[in-house]
């Protein structure tokens, strides 16, 4: 039995109109633990700023602590550090990721397994939510949006990572569908334009079909229920052979009417257990810590024996007793 939520965005994560659907989303989910995974845009330069601005609005708009899930690099990190973003993808019940670069994603993504660790969290109710580039992974193939459009790159497709495939609704994920930013030229269909994007389409295997994504807009996929739902400023576009079906914001359909089946989550492997790991300058700081707050109770103590206040004279005895200290009275004198 499937279960959980894919939510994919084609735009506007943080923006104003998708609070609320992130807050309905999060209320959703088996727990409140929500992680970002920050691989999308590892190889910026501002890797720590665009962290601390999707903190900042998940604080401030949707009162929940997001997670930092840190995997900038696969080549540069150790086992270690690969197996605790692991956990720490797992270990969630919201699990967001969004702009940077698709391609970039995926080859750090890939050979690490993330789509074993973004099932798990589907298989415990859990939310996954993917807007912009991280949503362009998703698919049975994925456009390389920069190198195309920025770089003049040959029109290909990259292989993504087939989530979609898994949950019963094998399609390409486009967003920034009905994208306007060019004026005069079209950068609809992501940046790639409709005369490009129908070059790609004839390069899929014959029937696969392109979700598209609005900006803006919200395409929420509970697999519990079968059904899709579009939330959101604009319109889902599912897509065959050059001809879009529209499904307008408010809508919600069957994912049998899109041709999608039922399918039971795969068994995911069992990851190693994460050894804990503690810095020798971090138990130095920690046992200093614990003797300057020792010698600071022993103080406050001797001041209440002083005033006579043996209650909490005697409380802080137990508390200092409870953690492993011995504590000797003295005869106090008058």
């Amino acid at each position: 039995m499937t279960s959980g939520v894919l939510a994919l965005l084609g735009s506007g994560e943080t923006g104003p109109g998708m609070t609320k659907i992130h807050r309905a989303l999060l209320e959703r989910a088996p727990s409140p633990v929500a992680v970002n995974m920050n691989t999308p845009y590892g190889f910026q330069e501002n890797v720590p700023q665009m962290t601390e601005k999707l903190q900042e609005y998940f604080r401030v708009s949707l009162l929940t602590d997001l997670v930092d899930g840190r995997l900038a690099h696969f080549d540069s990190a150790s086992e270690d550090e690969r197996r605790r973003f692991r956990h720490t993808v797992r270990d969630a019940g919201y699990v967001f990721a969004g702009p940077g670069s698709p391609s970039y994603a995926l080859r750090q993504w890939q050979p690490l397994g993330v789509v074993e660790d973004l099932l798990s969290v589907l298989a415990r109710n859990g939310v996954v939510c993917f807007s912009s580039a991280a949503a362009l992974t998703l698919g049975t193939h994925t456009a390389p949006i920069y190198e195309i459009y920025k770089v003049g790159a040959d029109l290909r497709w990259l292989e993504g990572l087939a989530l979609t495939s898994a949950v019963g609704l094998a399609s390409v994920v486009i967003p920034h569908y009905n994208n306007a930013e060019g004026g005069n030229y079209d950068t609809s269909r992501c940046y790639l334009g409709e005369r490009r994007l129908r070059v790609l389409e004839e390069q899929l295997p014959p029937g696969t079909p392109i979700l598209g994504i609005d900006e803006h807009t919200a395409c929420i996929t509970d697999l519990a229920e079968g059904s899709l739902t579009v939330q959101g400023k604009g319109q889902v576009h599912w897509r065959r052979a050059g001809t879009d079906d529209v499904i307008a914001s408010g809508e919600s359909i069957r994912l049998s009417e899109l041709g999608a089946t039922a399918t039971t989550l795969p068994d995911v492997d069992v990851l190693e257990p994460v050894e804990s790991v503690v810095d020798s300058g971090e138990v130095t700081q920690l046992r200093r810590s614990r003797e300057e707050l020792v010698v600071l109770l022993e103080e406050l103590r001797s001041r209440a024996r002083a005033d006579k206040d043996f209650a909490v004279a005697d409380r802080i005895r137990d508390a200092l007793v409870q953690a492993g200290l011995d504590v000797r009275d003295s005869a106090l004198k008058s």
